[in-house]
């Protein structure tokens, strides 16, 4: 088996990949405070998509 990857211990199948219900709620409140990010690319108004289309597209403002 695997370990917890909160706190090391054995995982409980019941609560896969975490050994507590604990745990998984610790990972959780991570993801959606901000503490975990996954990395990505440029938004469409970064990268000048937007602007591009509307360019293109007279009825797009």
């Amino acid at each position: 088996m695997s370990n917890c990857p909160i706190c090391d211990k054995e995982t409980d199948p019941k609560y896969r990949p975490f050994c507590s219900k604990r745990c998984a709620d610790v990972d959780l409140a991570k993801w959606l405070n901000g503490s975990y990010a996954i990395p990505g690319g440029n938004t469409d108004e970064e990268d000048g998509f937007s602007s591009d289309i509307a360019a293109e597209d007279p009825k797009i403002h």
